[in-house]
């Protein structure tokens, strides 16, 4: 009997605490909203740019470009086994050379590569 007289006791305080609750983290709110904005620099409304790509983008097209060069490295030693028979060795050879066309894409495309100005100029240092 005695745990349902304690169990009284906190739903009559109850209503309060809540209400304390819903003001701390009201004010809570307002803070982080606030700080947000002062982060915020001046003239910058929170959407990305349109030329901002999402990671997910980012990633097919350097996917693409690295696929795009296998295959038709491999298409080019294909036919040229098939103009003039010397099979595997043309397929062979233009698969490895569509391979690093790919990987030369794949890094001129994500900035790395060395038509970059960027690398040009830390390598002048």
């Amino acid at each position: 009997m005695a745990d349902r007289s304690r169990d009284k006791g906190r739903h009559g305080s109850r209503p309060d605490d809540e209400a304390q609750l819903s003001a701390r983290l009201r004010t809570l709110g307002e803070r982080l909203s606030q700080a947000k904005e002062s982060r915020r620099p001046e003239g910058e409304t929170g959407a990305r740019p349109p030329a901002d790509m999402t990671g997910i983008g980012r990633g097919l097209r350097l996917s693409a470009e690295f696929v795009g060069g296998v295959v038709v490295g491999a298409m080019i030693g294909w036919l040229l086994d098939r103009w003039f028979g010397t099979s595997p060795w043309g397929l062979f050879a233009f698969l490895m050379i569509g391979f690093a066309a790919g990987i030369r894409n794949m890094l001129r495309s994500a900035g790395v590569g060395s038509n970059n100005p960027d690398s040009a100029a830390r390598n002048d240092d």
